[in-house]
């Protein structure tokens, strides 16, 4: 098949037309950097910065002095988290996070552990939701950050940070929330409020590659020192260059986001749909299925199936994952999974399907059917399998 179906939106989407549209004279006639105040190919590129920073402000409900502009998620979570710790660790020396963030914290959490920081990680449950009141109790007055990411990249499942982030103010922790897969899939509303610090990427939102954002609340800046030095831009806190054609781009592609919300209905509908057609087969669980997950995300578990081949098998007609981008190329079975409980046989059998705005139907029957056939051709040359109720 010359163009297999994508169903691997939380990996990355296409940068879409408009928002390239709107980027292609910033690369070209409106080249100037920012930073030169001097000419007006400098104050173009100011304006549009500026213009492009108020516009995201408005849609999120945040201030515009709250925004920094990184490469993306992966910066902002070494920026934040390495940041808050070290600027408190001689009074608070304590990082709360849980076994299933993204691997970016985590291993961030590694490195501070040479430190001196003392690392909790929060077990999760057979959903994978950390339990409210082990948070409380962890929390002491030498906490100086929670990290918990309210929509997990794997499968879906949504965490309430809008709690978390009561019983963070009470115990006097900072929080800082991963909120990448959860942007233009659910409403925020509330959430910038209950959080001190959070992060996106453009490119899970059809923006471009290479451009995310850090927001600092306003209140919490002084725990932070500057980031990156060099030239001063950012107020001071990530100097170097700025990428005005990205920042143009991130602020279209926001936009929209929030514009097409409602799409997620029909996409929830189509997910829901493929879930059930999935589990008639035999031998099938989905992760997550009991708790509030984001509407496109299915993480599904075929028992006594090489998730390897199964991977292999499906690649010729759908484009697929076992988990997230940044650890796909992992021998290892899913810590996500596992941290739920799955053994290690059904958490490598395992695969995360993430629709995206212009999935059809048609799509997921194609898709349904390639899934079948395969695991069916799978099964039958697996002697456990053929085996199973002798």
């Amino acid at each position: 098949m010359k163009n297999p179906i994508y169903l691997d939106y939380n990996a990355t989407t296409p940068c879409s037309t408009s928002v390239l549209d709107a980027m292609i004279p910033y690369f070209k006639e409106l080249y100037g950097n920012a930073s030169s105040q001097h000419h007006s190919f400098g104050w173009l590129a100011s304006e549009a910065i500026e213009k492009a920073t108020n516009s995201i402000a408005q849609d999120l409900r945040i201030k515009p002095n709250e925004i920094i502009y990184t490469s993306g998620s992966t910066e902002s979570i070494n920026t934040i988290i390495k940041g808050v710790y070290r600027k408190n660790k001689i009074k608070k020396n304590q990082i709360i996070t849980v076994k299933t963030e993204h691997k970016a914290v985590l291993d961030v959490c590694t490195l501070l552990e040479k430190e001196d920081a003392e690392i909790t990680y929060l077990k999760v449950d057979k959903n994978g939701l950390i339990s409210l009141e082990e948070l409380e109790k962890t929390i002491t007055n030498k906490t100086s950050i929670v990290s918990i990411m309210l929509a997990n990249n794997e499968t879906g499942v949504l965490q309430d940070i809008n709690y978390i982030g009561e019983i963070c103010k009470k115990k006097g922790a900072l929080l800082f929330s991963d909120i990448t897969q959860a942007l233009g899939k659910i409403n925020l509303k509330d959430i910038f409020f209950n959080v001190d610090f959070a992060c996106f990427s453009a490119h899970k939102i059809f923006g471009p590659k290479g451009i995310g954002l850090t927001y600092i609340k306003t209140e919490s800046k002084a725990h932070l020192d500057s980031f990156i030095q060099g030239g001063g831009q950012q107020r001071n806190l990530r100097g170097g260059t700025y990428n005005t054609p990205s920042i143009v781009g991130f602020s279209i592609a926001i936009k929209k986001s929030v514009q097409n919300i409602h799409f997620n209905n029909r996409i929830a509908k189509l997910r829901d749909y493929m879930q059930e057609k999935l589990l008639e087969i035999e031998g099938t669980k989905i992760n997550g299925v009991e708790v509030d997950r984001l509407p496109n995300t299915l993480n599904i578990s075929f028992d006594y199936v090489d998730g390897e081949k199964l991977l292999f098998a499906l690649s010729q007609k759908i484009a697929v994952s076992n988990g997230s981008a940044c650890n796909s190329s992992s021998v290892h079975p899913s810590h996500v999974l596992k941290a739920m409980g799955l053994n290690n046989n059904l958490a490598f059998s395992s695969l995360r399907i993430s629709l995206g705005i212009t999935t059809s139907k048609t799509e997921i029957n194609i898709a349904i059917a390639h899934i079948k056939e395969s695991i069916e051709l799978l099964r039958n040359n697996n002697s456990l399998w053929i085996n199973r109720s002798i």
